[in-house]
């Protein structure tokens, strides 16, 4: 078996993910009929992608993967389906104001959505400026990358089903995906399944809510639009003030949502099945719920002593306490796990607030969830590697092997986590001081404490940062070589750096 890539197979499998995912462009073409805008956009955006996707799939009429070749197709995959995702961003931008007509900031929106970042590359989120179908199309591709391309590829291809465990298996104990069911085609569809159900309930809610005088403004579009950006911790909103544009009963609402969007989906597999102790006795399911809580509790508690203002929204006032409270458990929720979604502009909130929240960008999700960052389950580990190795110094003779959950944690596994969070923390650093070095070139300069939350943002998929790059700004006015960069820190962000670096270093290996 040869050792480099087969780049004709491996095109050819990504041409078709390109071709299925052409289809997925036929949901903002119904919108674009329903409202008479930018049909054309989507008819040719549809025919471009599918001369794409057959395109490369002729590359290789019988191809076969090896690991490696596997590795290559869901690291191009994604690339490949922000590229296309862009199209629709150009075609209906060109000869307009529209700053997406722009290929730097169409490929940055498109990556933006797919990689269920929710960093914008325009300044203005309105349908004055863009059609309805195309901000539903920004929608959609937050909820395609939440879980779908993944589990997309592997149902609808199973020659991939081999290589399925690897690609979908997390570096931690516990309930993996690929464990779920015999074979890992199965696991995609249930998988896939549990997440359009929680999408659907979201939307269902939302929707009847509309219909009552709680929330008048979340007709049925926006109710659909925000179910495809929250299950995927997403962070998109077709409104310009994101949640904070609906009433406190609607921001409420979005808060389970958010937080279920951070668990392992696997849990809620077993819990289908009537297996409950699978999820309850889980320990990354437990302190994850616990970091909600606290994280949740000390915000709340900081915007209260601050004089947290009382709001007017839909034409309903609330109180300080009430505001802090749900100011505290919102951005805690949308933040930690890395949806993106903004009640109020934390941007210009207390330094000590700022730093508060910059720190739990850090944490992340759940392994096996939609959520992004380093996750909980890598912290948890990295601990407990660090106090065992601090405890063996003290105590040379004694064997202590980390343990999670009364598991032993395989020595390669723990390996890899510290591998993968080294090269987080050195990544992101790196990115920070070119951000901040390039906007300076630019005469855009941003502080260093913004470059420093703007590599944050984008490599852990969390969306907004701070100054101007706060969750009601725009990422527009960067110079393009930054917004190059930053596309790619969502794209290695999303694929988690190691299958993606590792396909770097494995060429240079063969040379």
């Amino acid at each position: 078996m040869t050792r480099t890539v087969d780049t004709r197979a491996t095109l050819s499998y990504t041409g078709s993910i390109v071709k299925y995912l052409s289809a997925s462009m036929s949901v903002p073409l119904v919108v674009a009929l329903i409202y008479g805008e930018d049909i054309g956009t989507f008819a040719v955006s549809m025919v471009i992608a599918v001369a794409i996707g057959a395109g490369l799939e002729r590359l290789d009429d019988e191809p076969e993967l090896g690991p490696r070749d596997a590795l290559a197709v869901v690291s191009l995959a994604w690339l490949m389906a922000a590229i296309v995702g862009a199209i629709p961003y150009v075609i209906a931008g060109y000869g307009t104001a529209s700053a997406l007509g722009h290929p730097v900031n169409a490929l940055f929106e498109s990556m933006s959505g797919f990689t269920t970042t929710g960093a914008t590359a325009t300044a203005e989120i309105s349908f004055e400026q863009h059609s309805h179908a195309l901000l539903m199309w920004r929608q959609l591709t937050q909820w395609l990358g939440g879980m779908g391309i993944i589990v997309l590829m592997v149902a609808i291809l199973p020659q991939l089903a081999v290589n399925g465990a690897q690609l979908m298996k997390s570096e931690a104990p516990g309930p993996g995906l690929q464990k779920l069911t015999p074979r890992i085609a199965e696991t995609a569809r249930a998988l896939w399944l549990i997440y359009a159900g929680f999408t659907v309930a979201l939307m269902a809610i939302l929707f009847a809510l509309g219909l009552t005088p709680l929330a008048p403004e979340m007709d049925l579009y926006n109710a659909i639009a925000h179910g495809l950006s929250t299950l995927p911790t997403g962070g998109f909103s077709p409104q310009s003030e994101s949640i904070a544009a609906f009433s406190p009963v609607v921001q409420w609402v979005f808060v389970p949502f958010m937080v279920i969007a951070g668990v392992n989906f696997a849990l809620f597999w077993y819990l289908l099945r009537g297996k409950p102790r699978q999820m309850v006795e889980n320990t990354e399911f437990r302190t994850y719920l616990g970091l909600v809580t606290a994280f949740a509790g000390v915000l709340a508690v900081g915007l209260f002593a601050g004089g947290a203002p009382a709001t007017t929204i839909g034409g309903m006032t609330e109180g300080v306490t009430e505001n802090a409270l749900r100011q505290g458990v919102f951005q805690i929720a949308s933040l930690m796990n890395s949806t993106g979604f903004a009640t109020a502009d934390f941007a210009q909130w207390d330094q000590q607030t700022r730093f508060f929240l910059l720190f739990v960008m850090f944490v992340g999700g759940s392994a096996g969830s939609t959520g992004g960052g380093i996750k909980v389950i890598r912290w948890l580990i990295v601990g407990k590697a660090l106090y065992r190795e601090l405890y063996t110094t003290a105590n040379p003779d004694v064997v202590k092997p980390v343990r999670l959950g009364g598991e032993v944690v395989d020595e390669d596994v723990i390996r890899g986590i510290l591998v993968f969070t080294l090269l987080y923390f050195l990544i992101f650093a790196a990115a920070a001081v070119f951000i901040e070095l390039d906007t300076a070139r630019m005469g855009e300069a941003l502080t260093g404490t913004e470059a420093f939350a703007a590599s944050l943002a984008t490599i852990g998929n969390i969306g907004p940062g701070l100054g101007p790059l706060g969750p009601f700004g725009s990422y527009e006015f960067l110079p393009n070589t930054t917004k190059i960069v930053m596309i790619g820190l969502m794209w290695i962000g999303r694929l988690e750096i190691v299958p993606i670096l590792a396909l770097f270093v494995a060429g240079l290996d063969d040379r």
